[in-house]
């Protein structure tokens, strides 16, 4: 690890919240007074309606982590908060990407992301919509490959995680 690196690890933080207005604007706002930018954050509804998870990437060293994880203990709407660094879990992110796909491309176009386990959800004459999710390097590694193509517009789900084996 390069000197320095450790300050910019990417931290995978789920949050339990009860599903009602106001609480993400709340949490939002906890990040903001403090200063922590985040990363990527989403929030959906679980297996309970009347709860949803936030699962929020932060950057920095441990000491910010550790601040992150404290403040978000605090908010009385917080059910339970589980820190994902170092564990094994399961992530996926959601990328619809516009291309430019003029006909003669088209082809290439197709195996990658046939490669990459895509799916072309939308084709016009000049465009096409794919979606693709998986880990976010996956993810990344195709908006590179397809970026000389041209990419029209692109929007990303954020980071939603889920820890490997039983909840402790």
């Amino acid at each position: 690890m390069e000197s320095g690196e450790e300050l910019n690890m990417p931290h995978v933080i789920s949050a339990l919240v009860e599903n009602k207005s106001g609480v993400l604007a709340h949490v939002a706002g906890l990040f903001s007074s403090r200063g922590f930018n985040i990363d990527s954050l989403t929030v959906g509804r679980t297996e309970n309606p009347g709860v949803s998870r936030m699962t929020i990437v932060v950057e920095g060293d441990e000491a910010v982590l550790e601040q992150v994880r404290k403040q978000l203990g605090k908010v009385i709407d917080v059910l339970k908060v589980s820190d994902y660094s170092g564990r094994d879990i399961v992530q996926r992110d959601l990328a619809l990407v516009k291309l430019n796909a003029p006909a003669a491309k088209r082809h290439e176009i197709v195996s990658l992301i046939d490669i990459f386990r895509g799916k072309v959800v939308d084709i016009s004459s000049t465009d096409m919509v794919i979606e693709l999710s998986g880990p976010e390097a996956k993810v990344d590694a195709f908006v590179e490959v397809v970026r000389p193509y041209g990419i029209r517009e692109l929007v990303r789900t954020g980071l939603v995680a889920l820890a490997r084996g039983e909840q402790k």
